[in-house]
């Protein structure tokens, strides 16, 4: 039981951590492609590198039949609607204001998983783990200079993101509850692919022909975004069904993301540096994350 702990903490960390990656990748895309355009390429070339992974395509079908209504309500929500909400609520907003509001998703998923599972409830430590991680991403997104006076907060811009961490929360908790019959590859392919090619046709309509130009960047930046898009998703759904893993704990790692991105932001673009506001946050979501570990090793032993 304790390796099984172990490893899906370290397989957590990993999704995170190719997550966290994503920003720079969605920022440098975004300078050639429309934004729903462009994540609906991504996630389907995404579904594509899961297909050849998975390296069955007969057995890869037969899933995707017995499975279909399920690969389309997690298409649905986990690809179309929750990243329409996330695009278009980030265009409204600062980019502070923007993550505040992302990372506090594990509070979401932890209420929603509250009402879902009977062994999944809000305890103290659980409670108290949330608080600190909400508190050290408000501290990493709130530093000095990084919200303007007088700038406006749209509040349908904090509506929408606030929605997009709802349905966030609903997707997990359905993947959690999913179907024996299909494997964490396929869910995670089919969905990837199949809602891919759904923002993409919905985007012709609102974004029309939306790739403005092409580089070498654009490129690498798509594969990898793809790479990592199929890669974090496979291991997050295998981990959402593995027997065991709750999903309010489990979600609780994203707290990461935020810090690996302000770390990679440090290491890959010049004019980003560290401070003592963005450390001190740091120290506080890494304080969060050693209660909810704490917490959940009491349970394992």
């Amino acid at each position: 039981m304790k390796n099984l702990f172990s490893n899906t903490v370290f397989l957590a960390i990993v999704a995170c951590l190719l997550w966290s990656s994503a920003f720079v990748g969605v920022k440098i895309g975004l300078q050639y492609h429309s934004p729903f355009q462009f994540a609906g390429v991504r996630f389907f070339l995404s579904g594509i590198m899961l297909i050849i992974y998975f390296n069955n395509i007969g057995r890869y079908w037969q899933q995707v039949k017995e499975n279909w209504k399920f690969i389309a309500s997690i298409s649905i929500l986990q690809t179309i609607i929750q990243y329409m909400l996330f695009y278009s609520g980030i265009n409204l907003l600062p980019a502070s204001v923007a993550a505040m509001i992302i990372g506090s998703s594990p509070l979401f998923i932890s209420v929603v998983s509250h009402f879902s599972f009977h062994n999944d409830k809000m305890d103290f430590l659980k409670t108290l783990s949330i608080f600190f991680g909400i508190l050290g991403v408000g501290i990493i997104s709130f530093g000095p200079g990084k919200l303007p006076l007088g700038v406006q907060i749209s509040l349908l811009g904090v509506g929408l993101l606030l929605l997009n961490n709802l349905v966030s929360g609903v997707a997990n908790v359905l993947v959690a509850k999913r179907p024996s019959g299909i494997s964490p590859v396929v869910l995670s392919s089919s969905s990837l692919l199949f809602g891919g090619a759904g923002l993409i046709l919905i985007s012709i309509p609102i974004e029309g022909y939306g790739l403005r130009a092409v580089s070498p960047e654009y490129f690498v930046a798509l594969g990898w975004l793809s790479f990592l898009s199929a890669a974090a998703f496979s291991i997050w759904f295998g981990l959402l069904q593995r027997p065991g893993v709750k999903v309010s704990v489990l979600n609780t790692w994203k707290f990461l993301i935020p810090v690996s991105g302000a770390i990679l932001s440090w290491l890959i673009l010049p004019d980003e540096s560290p401070n003592w506001i963005s450390v001190s946050g740091m120290i506080v979501i890494a304080i969060a994350l050693l209660l909810m570990n704490y917490s959940n090793r009491r349970k394992v032993v």
